[in-house]
Order: C-alpha cells, then structure tokens, then sequence
C-alpha cells in the first residue's frame, strides 16, 4: 500500500476536495477521454455536446460546495491545480450566458448548465455517496460517449471500472508488495518495519517516496516545503480578510479579529494559559474560512478539514521550543503516513463515514506528526495518532445549507486542539496502550457503515435541519 505525501496534500481550491476538486478532476478526465483516450460509443456521430448529472451527496450538498460551478470549470479544462480562484465566478458566468463551452482541443460544444448538468435526488449511484456521470452526444443526440465517477474524498477520483477493480483488491489477501523500501499497510506493519530496521516513521516514509518519485531526499524536502508554503499563505490570507463569506448565511469571517485580539494580549499579564488554544483555533479557521471563500488550500486530507494541520504545523513553529524546519517535514511525512493508512484501511470522506473520517483524520495526522517532531518514538507517534482518531469517533457531517461552513470552520479549530492534546498525552507515556491504532480505524469504517445517510454529508439531518428560526 503506497499514497505519496502529495496525494494527501493536494494543493488545490474550496470548498471541498470531494464536492469540488473531485468533480473539477473528473471532468477534466473526460475531456482527456474525448480528445482519444476512450473509443467512442460505435455509430455515433460528430460530437456536439456535453451534459452531467450528479447523484447522492454531491447532489444534495452540491449547490452548496460549488460543484456545479466546479464541473463547468473541469470542462473548460480547468484543473484544481491550475485554476486562479478569483477568476471562477466570471468563467462560470460566461458559460452559462453563452450555453456554449470551448474545452481545449474540442472545439465549441453546446453545453446549457441549467438543463444539461442535473442534480440527481434520487438514490446514489451504487458504488460510492459521491457519484457524477459525464455524457457527451453527437448532432442527433445520441450518446457520444459516457463515463461514471466517483469523488472517493480528499480529492480522489475514479471511474466505475476503478473502483470495482479496487474493492476487488482488497476483498482479496494483502500480500506485501516490494516496490518500496518500507511497504507497510498497516499501523501494525508500520511498528514492526520501523522497529526491524531502526528507522522512524518519518524516515521510512521518506525512502518510500523518494523511491516512487526516483528523486533524492533534497529534492524531496523542497517539494514539501512547497506544500508548507501554500499552507501558511493560506492561513496568512485568512488572518488578514474580514467580511461575509458567500453562500447565503452571512456567516462573518473571525479569525482577523480572534488574530488581533491575541496578538495586543501577547507579553501581557492578562493572556490565561488557555490562550494557546484560541491560537490553534485562529489559524484552523484562518484556513477554513478561505477555504469556504473558495481560496486556494491544500487537502489535508481533504479541504473540509484542511485546517487542522496546517494549524498544528504552525503552532510548532511559532509556539513550540526547539521547532525547526527538520522537524516541520519530519510532521508532514508522519502526517501523510497515517492519512495513507486511514485511507487505505477505512475512508477520509464524509459523504462515506462522516466527519469522523475528515476532521477526525486530520487530527490523528496532526497529532503523530506533532509527537514526531517533539522527539517521540514510533510507539508513542501511534498512540497519539489513535488518541485523537479515537476521540472524534462517531462525528457526524452535516453542513448547513451544504456549505462548509457551520460547524465546519470551527470544527476544524477543535481538530487542533484536541491533535496536541493527543501528542502531548502520548509523549507523557512510554507508548503502550490498550487500543491499537488500526482496530480504531476499523471501527471508524464500520462506525461509518452504520451510520445513517442523512448526517453523512447530505445536509438532510443534524445541524443542517435544526436551524435558528428567524
């Protein structure tokens, strides 16, 4: 089992890796299909337009996080690497005045969003909450050419045939591939490699990725001191705007005024020792808030909790005694390698097993990175990771109004602290404990299969129905 840290830190746009990064993916692989990478349905004609419909949760959440919006730009073939987000709103408008798009390499195609991108209400696609069907027709209208995908969460996208050949593969026996230096597919595995072979986990993760990408560790290091910088643009940004954030609640940004306020506390006798708190918070929903804005934020994993680690990176770097920049990639490969697992074994996205799978991710990532670079050994690095998963079990994802904002921004903020609050009762311990961390994974998937569709990112339960009454 191998994700590389830039699968889990995707630098992409709000306001959601499954609802709008994923379909923006999507679409752009279709047009991939359409320019020669799939054989035409047979007897059809001149390809003339293009349509979409979109089913299960990004139907019902979609108005929300923007994935009609994120569709039209994929068909424009736009990525969410390559899109400039300021400029979205006035290419999605001039789609939908002229009913027309020109995807690179294909020509003018008629395309109306309002009758040709559908939002289907009716029950999900078999395989997965987040389903979109991508169809294009000749000049009678008959099919072109016709592809299913899934938005798996975190930004990740396959087509049908994908993901069947993947529940295949894990329906069958794991059996260890050599590929990497370190191939652990588990928690477990994880240990015992590290423990074998004297590495850290950070270590470990570092020689895998460096033999994926055949690079040296150098070059390794500026890849992720990249990602690092967007993250701390991003949070830059959301400490510097005020105002409302769109979508319609009139949900004001906070983290400016939070910012202000600790910063004239700072040296002061009046700041309480809770203060670190506020500062974890203020720069978790420094981030959420761009990211709801539909700025630019890297999934980690995904954008709904994109948050807690970028917050958690940053409170080690400016909070925390001995932080260096060794230690802030030291965070991220641990970081990744624990989102990889949680991926792997259960699920990082809230239309599949709610929130627990995004926030409750994030902050098990943040909080082994964080043991790892306060010195803690493997043991204690998966004691913290299971701590912080193990606290945000159950955690429903139930946006109000579909947007990611109520409670997700602060939601993020707690993330955060509960991410230290794991590492830092971790390194109090010797790394023994009584629940592994891949049996609190476990239940984590079946906590998600359990629980019922209308808190798993639907908006049709929770806090997304029991609304202030005006």
């Amino acid at each position: 089992m191998f994700l590389s840290v830039f699968d889990i830190f995707k630098i992409g746009v709000g306001p959601s890796s499954s609802h709008t990064m994923g379909p923006m993916t999507a679409a752009a692989r279709f047009l991939d299909d359409l320019r020669g990478g799939a054989e035409k349905i047979p007897g059809a004609g001149t390809l003339t337009r293009l349509g979409a419909s979109l089913h299960g949760s990004l139907a019902f959440t979609g108005k929300g996080h923007a994935t009609d919006r994120a569709v039209i730009l994929g068909l424009l073939g736009y990525s969410p690497q390559t899109l400039e987000p300021d400029a979205a709103e006035a290419l999605e408008a001039e789609v939908r005045a002229s009913k027309r798009i020109s995807p690179p390499g294909l020509g003018t195609l008629d395309f109306d969003p309002d009758k040709d991108l559908v939002f289907d209400y009716g029950p999900p696609l078999p395989g997965h909450a987040n389903g979109l069907v991508l169809r294009a027709f000749d000049e009678r209208g008959n099919p072109y050419l016709t592809q299913t995908y899934y938005s798996v969460g975190g930004g990740f996208v396959v087509t049908d045939a994908e993901l069947r050949a993947q529940k295949d593969a894990k329906s069958q026996p794991q059996q260890a591939t050599r590929a990497y230096p370190y191939p652990f597919g588990s928690a477990a595995e994880m240990l015992q490699m590290g423990a074998e072979a004297g590495k850290t986990i950070a270590e470990m993760k570092r020689a895998n990725e460096c033999a994926h990408q055949a690079i040296q560790p150098r070059e390794l290091s500026t890849q992720i001191k990249g990602v690092c910088d967007v993250m701390n643009a991003c949070i830059d940004r959301g400490l510097q705007l005020d105002g409302l954030l769109p979508g319609g609640l009139s949900v004001k940004r906070r983290a400016k005024a939070i910012h202000q306020q600790l910063l004239a506390e700072s040296g002061s006798n009046q700041r309480q020792p809770h203060a670190s708190n506020d500062w974890l918070s203020v720069y978790a929903m420094a981030v959420n808030e761009e990211n709801a804005a539909g700025g630019r934020v890297v999934t980690s994993p995904t954008n709904g909790a994109a948050g807690v680690v970028p917050a958690v990176v940053r409170y080690y770097r400016d909070h925390c005694i001995g932080a260096s920049d060794a230690g802030v990639e030291t965070m991220m490969l641990t970081a990744a390698a624990i989102g990889g697992l949680i991926k792997h074994r259960a699920s990082i996205s809230g239309a599949e097993c709610g929130c627990q799978a995004e926030v409750g991710s994030a902050s098990a990532m943040a909080a082994a990175g964080l043991c790892a670079a306060l010195g803690g050994s493997n043991a204690q690095i998966e004691n913290a990771a299971e701590i912080a998963l193990e606290h945000h079990l159950g955690m429903t994802c139930d946006p109000v109004a579909g947007l990611v904002q109520v409670p997700c921004i602060e939601r993020n903020g707690l993330g955060a602290i509960k991410a230290v609050s794991a590492a830092s009762l971790a390194l109090r311990g010797d790394g023994t404990h009584f629940m592994p961390l891949d049996n609190c994974i476990e239940t984590m998937r079946q906590t998600g299969e359990d629980m019922n569709t209308k808190y798993k990112e639907t908006s049709l339960g929770g806090l997304a129905v029991n609304l202030p009454e005006c």
